[in-house]
């Protein structure tokens, strides 16, 4: 089976026997750049336990949401929150969850015996019309993932809004939202002081393209965030991690400027890349609000990724590993200029070399 996640490098290096540095890593999809910091880390930093409360952290992230510091709990990255949501969830009832999806939430059940219904989505959505989300049968639990994950798909507010009165539990996450352009209008974070069944976890990996410090948040009602803590290590974000993003998080001037650059590229690069998608043969691209595009074909897509990875060094995310999708999908993470057109220049030529069909 394909691996659930992008991004392992180090491994398609060493199959290919080549260094890292030449590969494109477009499985993955984080921002292309990196911020620089003048990171200096005080001796205190390195030497002292983390502070377990994270209060300096939440504070700024506080600041760049205007909600109560209370409620909001850094993580490990996204993945160590769905954990402690999914221990919630696993209690609450059983958990609809969306297909195709990140797997990342099955794990995260299963680390709990929880239960699972799939409710599938279609897949030939609108550019323009945001659509409901599609629910089925009333459920103890429901996961959200807005922008989608990996069709791209972004749904209105208002339209998941009345879903909070449907279900005991609602999970909400928002990892790429801020990569879309004016995608913050949509979040689910103003309705959470109001809805205490409504958890939302953000990504500040891919906005800023770190990774690997992991670095997530959670938007709750205190008390769950209260009994979240009691449950985890009890240092779950290292001290370089938190010192890094309060840097990054100084002000809400600088974090508003850096997401209007990222959305700027992902209007950008996403309109260049969806326009020559659509004019190879037998690829038909589906449309997309965030940086990364799904792919769709008649015919097995395997082969084309295997030639990218072997012959041009360019790394696509395999999408049998999302319930509901196949071996005809493929999902392309937006790189920068030059590494979107050394893309489409390897599509082309892989398909005058093999013509799908």
């Amino acid at each position: 089976m394909p691996s659930a996640h992008g991004g392992e490098v180090e491994a398609a290096a060493r199959r290919l026997g080549i260094r890292e540095a030449r590969l494109l890593d477009a499985s993955a999809s984080l921002v292309p750049w990196t911020p620089r910091l003048p990171l200096l880390l005080g001796q205190a930093v390195l030497r002292d336990y983390p502070d377990r409360s994270h209060s300096s952290l939440r504070g700024r992230l506080a600041a760049v949401h205007g909600i109560a510091s209370s409620s909001l709990l850094p993580g490990n990255g996204a993945a160590e929150l769905f954990t402690w949501a999914a221990r919630d969830a696993s209690e609450a009832g059983v958990s609809m969850l969306p297909a195709p999806r990140f797997d990342d939430y099955s794990r995260a059940l299963a680390c709990w015996a929880g239960s699972s219904r799939s409710i599938p989505l279609a897949t030939n959505w609108s550019a323009t019309m945001p659509q409901a989300y599609p629910v089925g049968d009333r459920g103890e639990v429901l996961w959200i993932c807005n922008p989608h994950n990996p069709t791209g798909q972004l749904w209105s507010r208002k339209s998941l809004e009345s879903l909070l009165h449907r279900y005991r539990l609602v999970i909400c996450d928002e990892a790429f939202l801020s990569l879309v352009p004016d995608g913050e209008q949509q979040s689910l974070i103003p309705l959470v002081a109001d809805h205490a069944n409504l958890v939302v976890i953000r990504s500040l990996t891919k906005l800023y393209g770190i990774a690997g410090l992991r670095l997530g948040y959670a938007v709750a009602q205190a008390e769950r965030l209260q009994r979240w803590a009691e449950w985890r290590d009890p240092w779950p974000v290292n001290g370089i991690a938190a010192a890094m993003a309060e840097q990054l998080l100084s002000s809400p001037r600088r974090y508003q400027c850096w997401c209007q650059k990222a959305q700027a590229w992902v209007a950008r690069e996403g309109a260049w890349m969806q326009q020559q998608l659509a004019q190879l043969p037998g690829i038909t691209p589906m449309p997309s609000a965030v940086n990364f595009v799904l792919i769709r074909a008649e015919h097995s897509l395997v082969p084309l990724r295997k030639a990218l990875e072997q012959r041009h060094f360019i790394l696509l995310r395999d999408c049998r590993s999302f319930e509901g999708l196949g071996e005809n999908w493929l999902r392309i993470g937006l790189q920068s200029w030059r590494g979107n057109r050394r893309i489409i220049r390897a599509l082309r030529q892989e398909l005058v070399r093999a013509p799908l069909g």
